[in-house]
């Protein structure tokens, strides 16, 4: 019985693509566990707010695809339940809101868009300054009060995630790793009476 072994030729390959499967998902989830912190909840005359962080969500992966100038979105979810005694609670808001984030070579900035900030992109030459935009969230208007009931039980519920990128298909055999990008934080709870 003769044996077959791979040529030369294709050997190479088969050791990259085995490094890639078994080695590079290890090393990115290492650093990929993003959390929210700092979690809080406010008023206005008007209004429930939310304020809230997003922590390790800027993996090296993620760095570069932002320097070399590839938007990079997170999104964040934010749900409100009235809730009971019972097995079912009732939602009574969802809000979702995205920040991106995109570098301009040529320039030499960063812009960042968070349209329930401000209408128009903030605009920094550090990248430090533009991740802290990106990841911190305040005064997020989630209900108005009028909408609550005084002596009820609520329940936040907090999320965020990296959004998928979309390459051109021209860049997606160069790219193919671009899923490993991928974050997506538990949801956070929080109880409160109103």
């Amino acid at each position: 019985m003769k044996i077959l072994l791979p040529s030369k030729r294709y050997l190479a390959p088969l050791v990259f693509i085995l490094w890639i499967n078994l080695l590079l998902p290890m090393t990115l989830l290492a650093d990929s566990n993003a959390v929210l912190a700092n979690i809080k909840l406010a008023n206005t005359r008007d209004d429930l707010l939310t304020y809230f962080e997003v922590k390790n969500a800027f993996t090296e992966k993620i760095n570069q695809a932002v320097q070399k100038g590839i938007p990079t979105t997170f999104s964040f979810y934010v749900s409100l339940y009235k809730t009971s005694n019972s097995w079912f609670d009732k939602n009574i808001a969802d809000v979702q809101i995205k920040s991106t984030v995109k570098y301009n070579s040529l320039k030499e900035e960063f812009s960042v868009v968070r349209p329930w900030k401000d209408a128009k992109p903030s605009v920094t030459k550090s990248f430090e300054e533009a991740k802290s935009w990106m990841t911190d969230v305040d005064n997020l208007r989630v209900i108005p009060l009028e909408n609550l009931v005084k002596g009820d039980k609520y329940q936040i519920r907090i999320k965020a995630e990296l959004d998928k990128v979309t390459l051109p298909l021209s860049l997606h055999y160069v790219l193919f790793f671009v899923s490993f990008w991928d974050f997506e934080t538990d949801w956070y709870l929080i109880n409160f009476t109103y």
